[in-house]
């Protein structure tokens, strides 16, 4: 199974990404943390995407292009995948085509998640996360606070709330998202790909529709 997921900042796509690539074996290769850790590690291509990543809007094709695409050239390119938050843009579709047919490869399908604007802000507004490398744990506000405010329930690092998790940025981002997005989604219904999921309820609620636009039932947890 190789699967694309599309959706707005705060849609949930990278939970319904790693339930499918724990749950069926997949790697998961997610675009928003490739670029972090670059930053992170002031790398050539982290220091082009940072200015980028903080005003919430799209890193150049060229940057992110490269990332994904050295990814399918290593010997172990995965051959099951579910990706999360990349391509973006219909040039950044349209390129990593090629990328899949050098590899002999396809895509199974593409998963729309549809979810509106102002339950996001509410969403990312109050999402802190664990900067704890070996943690990552994630947290909000309103739906699940961390037993001890501002203390990770897991290993006890402070949490920190990411700078594109503010209202003022979340919004232009969702304006971002919603300029750039609209080429690319009419370019994989053209193909037939496309399978639109709501992405309200809970994760295990989203999760079910996302198996059942892929015709698939639920695994046994390990």
């Amino acid at each position: 199974m190789r699967v694309i997921l599309v959706g707005p900042p705060g849609s949930g796509k990278g939970t319904q990404a790693k339930l499918l690539s724990q749950r069926f074996g997949l790697a998961h290769i997610s675009t928003g943390d490739v670029l972090r850790e670059s930053v992170r590690l002031r790398t050539p291509a982290g220091l082009l995407a940072e200015p980028y990543l903080l005003a919430g809007t799209l890193v150049p094709d060229d940057v992110v292009n490269e990332l994904v695409a050295d990814l399918f050239r290593r010997e172990e390119c995965p051959q099951g995948f579910v990706l999360d938050g990349y391509p973006r843009t219909l040039a950044q579709a349209a390129w990593f085509d090629q990328v899949l047919r050098q590899q002999q490869l396809d895509i199974t399908g593409v998963l729309l998640f549809l979810l509106e604007d102002e339950v996001i802000v509410r969403r990312l507004s109050g999402r802190w996360i664990c900067p704890n490398r070996t943690c990552g744990a994630t947290y909000h506000t309103y739906n699940r606070p961390p037993r001890v405010p501002g203390i990770c329930d897991l290993c006890g690092t402070p949490l920190i709330q990411r700078e594109d998790d503010r209202e003022e940025t979340i919004r232009h981002r969702l304006e971002v998202y919603h300029q750039t997005t609209a080429g690319l989604i009419d370019y994989y219904r053209a193909q037939g790909l496309v399978r639109d999921v709501s992405a309200e309820g809970t994760i295990e609620q989203v999760y079910d529709r996302v198996l059942q636009v892929l015709g698939k039932t639920r695994q046994p947890r390990s």
